[in-house]
């Protein structure tokens, strides 16, 4: 690919992220969950936007994961725990500009399955 095409690519990305924030917003009772790829990590987190403050927080690169469909639906498991151990079972998701499917899919399915609510 050449650089006009990534450029083109970021670009649109970041557009899709203004059109959701746009539409949706966290707070202390019901967080914004934003997740972040890149193409070797995946992160995470409950964000708190009325007192600009985030809530929990997790990273695949500190539990020696990727940012592959098994690794994520880990990810999604340990997060839920965490959300849970800090009071919170509904969420608003936020997938930051990310087309819904693979990774982000799979994070999203296994924060449902652990009984999160969004």
């Amino acid at each position: 690919m050449n650089l006009r095409v990534l450029k083109a690519k970021s670009a649109n990305r970041v557009q899709r992220k203004r059109r959701i924030r746009a539409k949706i917003s966290g707070s202390t009772t019901l967080p914004r969950v934003s997740v972040f790829r890149s193409n070797r990590y995946l992160s995470a987190q409950a964000i708190d936007d009325v007192a600009s403050t985030t809530l929990c927080a997790i990273n695949s690169k500190a539990h020696s994961l990727k940012a592959n469909r098994a690794d994520a639906a880990k990810l999604g498991a340990t997060f839920a725990k965490s959300l849970k151990d800090a009071g919170i079972n509904e969420i608003v998701f936020d997938r930051n500009g990310y087309v819904y499917h693979g990774v982000i899919k799979e994070f999203a399915e296994a924060l449902r399955a652990n009984e999160i609510k969004f």
